[in-house]
């Protein structure tokens, strides 16, 4: 059972060993270490030895690709993706999560980059400007909503110039709540926090 307790040290660590590998993963060692030799899992070999050594981005991509959860290897960090075109709202949004703690934050400034992002970065929780260069919130919703991963991404969208009928709309396009411009940041964070419990519950499901 104690491997299944996301390791709070593995969340920061750069480089695995194949015994450290095989425990995120929870197969055996000899199967790190078949796919190793075969070339399909990453990596190097330390210099004058025998001993192998994977680094994190080839070991989430080796998990990814073969749909092992990254929850072990994560520890408690939530990944939140900032979508706003206004540097200044995501500089804000990248210091307050970033000092409340727990957060990786990846930013963005249109519904493209958004969905782009969704893809790679996998975020648990969306905070979404209603306003964007290139498409409004609403069809970043909906395209969020039809992807692979809707049931595990919460969307907090965030808007001053919205009416409640516009409020109404991205409700029904798949937002999970929203947040009115100018913000306090304290209920920021308490909305951010009930999604993402939210999310959890979801994920917890599975």
């Amino acid at each position: 059972m104690a491997d299944d307790t996301p390791n709070e040290s593995w969340a920061d660590k750069k480089i695995f060993t194949t015994g450290e590998a095989a425990k995120v993963c929870k197969v055996s060692q000899q199967t790190i270490i078949r796919c190793f030799d075969s070339g399909r899992l990453g990596g190097f070999r330390v210099p004058g030895s025998k001993f192998r050594r994977i680094p994190r981005d080839e070991l989430i991509r080796f998990m990814r690709a073969n749909e092992i959860p990254l929850t072990v290897l994560e520890g408690g960090t939530k990944r939140v993706l900032v979508v706003d075109d206004d540097p200044k709202i995501l500089d804000l949004f990248e210091d307050v999560l970033e000092h409340a703690g727990g957060f990786a934050v990846k930013t963005a400034s249109t519904g493209y980059d958004a969905g782009m992002l969704t893809e790679s970065f996998r975020p648990h929780l969306i905070v979404l400007d209603y306003m964007l260069p290139d498409i409004n919130g609403n069809v970043v919703c909906e395209r969020v909503r039809a992807g692979e991963r809707a049931d595990q991404v919460r969307i907090l969208c965030v808007s001053g110039v919205v009416d409640q009928s516009e409020v109404d709309g991205l409700i029904r396009a798949g937002a999970d709540d929203f947040l009115r411009k100018p913000f306090d940041v304290d209920e920021l964070m308490g909305k951010v926090k009930t999604l993402l419990g939210q999310a959890a519950e979801r994920n917890g499901s599975h």
